[in-house]
């Protein structure tokens, strides 16, 4: 088939954002007798889920301390449970176990989500902790935990599955998906600033409307854009704060340890909820005993077939060079620079051995290969969702990406002229009228 030259909406990125966004819009538009060959035309320079989402863990939850960012993501675990079967999402819950410092901050996420209906437990206390979390493993023993809340739904779905059970719905519904093309430019009209073709590596393609979902690729299209790499931030206390970078690198730690999954399972011999622990505990290493960190640090983990180990992450580091100085290809486990190191696996298996004690001595099984990846978070590291030169929809996801699966439904409803009150919050133009989203005192910067 021939390259085309023309189309409706050409949307960049083949993972979660642009299939999700492209399937969407195309059942729309199919619905009103609307949908013509090569209306919808999605573009990525590598392949089907070869950037973020084809790496990502997989974790879903709400767990969030923006409420704006909460609704949001009840609205995704709806979708992915919509499919749970097609996308490979397993939903065995999520837990955020926390120190008290963020004691306050949970609390108020737990109130938030009864009254939004979304189903959780949360336990407060230390010793009520310990008995809480021993009914599911009797070998708990993490210290300096003075709440849990334990989220019903959300859960994990395997990466790249779920990316191309989205490829198929959308090449399904009527979208050509094209793989290996990739995009070096825009054309403008004449008087104004919206863009009347994409450029790229195979041709021109003439277009009514551009979506953007690349991911951690995103500062490139923004550059191409001709969008500002540095902005003016209104911060919540009113403050205003020149210069800001519009782009951030965080370098993300994840990793295997090799044992069977099972070996992670509960006391009953279920899959286990997602664990996410925080604690300002210090944490000595499981191999010599020697001091870690005696701040605040974090970790992820779950048993995972499709990773066929226990599989999770810990905090990620800022990678403290401007954006355009970062070097995002190649990308994920093919970078040589991004990529985690011995210092990571110490860390996150003495973490493991921290909590439960099946864990200690296991260090050793640990798969030193190459994992990780880095993204590019916003000034506030949340999402933008927003329209820029009059006809580009860039959905930013500031690292939040992969769980975010019902962002597209709302983007295409936007394309057809449904304003979604979801995505409201996470306009560009808060940066401007100091409409933040609120910091919480977890080590992540995405919580």
């Amino acid at each position: 088939m021939a390259f085309p030259t023309q189309a409706k909406y050409v949307v960049i990125g083949a993972g979660i954002h642009g299939l999700s966004t492209a399937w969407h819009l195309a059942q729309r538009l199919k619905a009103k007798g609307k949908l013509g060959a090569n209306d919808i035309v999605v573009l990525d320079k590598g392949g089907i889920a070869s950037g973020a989402s084809g790496i990502a863990c997989g974790v879903i939850r709400n767990n969030y301390f923006q409420p704006a960012m909460r609704a949001l993501m009840a609205e995704c675990v709806a979708e992915w449970e919509a499919d749970a079967k097609g996308y490979s999402y397993h939903p065995v819950g999520y837990m955020q176990i926390s120190p008290e410092v963020m004691h306050e901050n949970v609390g108020q996420i737990a109130r938030e989500q009864r009254d939004i209906g979304y189903t959780s437990s949360f336990i407060e206390g230390e010793a009520d902790c310990a008995r809480y979390m021993k009914t599911i493993f009797s070998d708990w023993q993490a210290k300096g935990i003075t709440s849990v809340l334990h989220e019903k739904k959300g859960g994990y779905a395997n990466n790249r599955a779920s990316i191309y059970r989205l490829a198929d719905k959308a090449d399904a519904a009527g979208v050509r998906i094209l793989t290996g093309v990739e995009v070096t430019g825009f054309k403008s009209g004449s008087n104004s600033g919206a863009i009347t073709a994409v450029e790229t590596d195979r041709g021109l393609i003439a277009c009514d409307h551009v979506v953007v979902g690349v991911g951690p690729w995103v500062p490139q299209i923004w550059k191409l854009l001709d969008l500002p790499n540095r902005i003016d931030v209104k911060g919540r206390d009113g403050r205003v704060h020149k210069d800001v970078p519009m782009w951030t690198f965080w370098c993300l730690e994840e990793g295997t340890l090799g044992v069977e999954p099972n070996y992670g399972l509960t006391n009953d011999g279920a899959m286990p909820p997602v664990m996410h622990v925080d604690t300002d505990a210090p944490l000595y290493s499981d191999i010599d005993g020697k001091l870690i960190t005696d701040k605040i640090w974090g970790i992820y983990y779950k048993p995972d077939f499709n990773f066929n180990g226990i599989q999770g992450g810990a905090s990620p580091w800022k990678v403290e060079r401007p954006a355009e100085q970062v070097a995002v290809d190649p990308y994920g486990p093919a970078s040589p620079e991004f990529v985690v190191d011995e210092r990571f696996a110490e860390m996150w298996c003495s973490a493991l051995a921290f909590c439960q004690k099946r864990y200690e001595g296991q260090a050793g099984k640990y798969r030193m290969e190459p994992s990780g990846g880095i993204g590019a978070f916003t000034p506030d590291s949340f999402p933008v969702f927003d329209t820029f030169r009059e006809n580009c929809t860039v959905i930013a996801d500031s690292n939040h990406g992969y769980k975010m699966i019902a962002v597209g439904k709302l983007v295409a409803g936007e394309l057809m002229g449904e304003k979604s009150a979801l995505l409201e919050p996470f306009r560009h133009s808060r940066f401007a009228t100091g409409k933040l989203h609120p910091v919480s005192n977890s080590p992540f910067p995405w919580s």
